[in-house]
């Protein structure tokens, strides 16, 4: 059974309170925001919590074990740090969340609701719907490695060992064309081969978008060295902005040992038999003597 400090249990027990709810949010780069529901800034625990945000939540159920509690929580885009760019740039993705309800007449009266973290977030033409998960959620994430024919490392980190910062694998483009704010025209790439940038990354350096970054979904050399985003850049992309582009791998061993000549690092199992050898069943045609099927 849940503790609840005596002040707030008188303040429920009154038959007449004053509570409002407060949403504490800590992204990843260390910005702390708060926001309310009450019709007036509240402050507590050094976090002004601020109520011009429109902020609503949905009612949601706490429950024993280890299943997920969930809830969802509605807002205005209004304020100045909580913008429509910042949601698309991923700055709000997995940002710790607590919520506590407050006296609003006497701040020091609170109570924790929720501690959690940011899920799923939507956002409209004047709002944003974002999901709240548990601490539970954790528990669901895949842990370890997988067993895949496809590489489980990230192209460029400690498992894969590729090094990204070398010309070879990194250059420096300028957007020469753009459209659908995802579809650029670049100029700088001409002496990379087709399909070397896709699936990588592009960081921006100048323009509105400067310091984010976002995947490559392909790279196409013909006329025009032409780059396509997986999504539209947070910002909108101005002729003349200039970005880092690096390579990309589609996880296959083929590419690893062809492109990278790093197959030794190689974090996949190319040879594990799939579905079909699963589902497979013995027949006198053939011989079964539990030998290698590559050999």
């Amino acid at each position: 059974m849940r503790a609840i400090p005596a002040l707030m249990q008188t303040a429920l027990s009154s038959g007449a309170t004053t509570l409002a709810t407060c949403w504490r949010v800590a992204r990843a780069d260390g910005l702390v925001l708060g926001f309310t529901d009450h019709d007036r800034n509240l402050v507590f625990g050094g976090v002004t919590y601020l109520a011009q945000g429109g902020m609503s939540g949905t009612a949601w159920a706490r429950t024993l074990g280890l299943s997920v509690d969930t809830l969802e929580v509605v807002g205005a885009l209004t304020n100045a740090t909580l913008t429509e760019a910042d949601l698309a740039a991923g700055l709000w993705d997995n940002a710790d969340l607590s919520i506590w309800s407050v006296d609003w007449s006497d701040t020091t009266i609170l109570l924790q609701l929720f501690a959690g973290s940011l899920g799923e977030i939507s956002r409209g033409r004047n709002a944003f719907r974002a999901e709240m998960r548990g601490l539970a959620h954790a528990l669901g994430q895949d842990v370890g490695r997988v067993y895949a024919r496809t590489c489980g490392a990230a192209l460029g980190d400690a498992r894969c060992t590729v090094n990204l910062e070398v010309a070879a694998f990194k250059s420096t483009g300028t957007v020469a064309t753009i459209a659908a704010n995802r579809l650029i025209g670049a100029s700088g790439l001409g002496a990379f081969a087709s399909g070397l940038f896709s699936g990588g990354t592009v960081q921006w350096l100048t323009g509105a978008n400067a310091g984010l970054g976002t995947g490559v979904f392909a790279h196409v050399v013909d006329t025009l060295v032409r780059i396509e985003l997986v999504e539209r850049a947070a910002r909108v992309i101005a002729m003349g902005d200039t970005f880092v582009i690096r390579a990309g791998c589609d996880k296959l061993a083929a590419t690893c040992a062809s492109r990278f000549a790093n197959l030794v690092n190689f974090r996949g199992f190319p040879h594990l038999p799939g579905n079909d050898a699963a589902f497979t069943y013995v027949t006198t045609d053939k011989e079964h003597d539990g030998g290698s099927f590559f050999t």
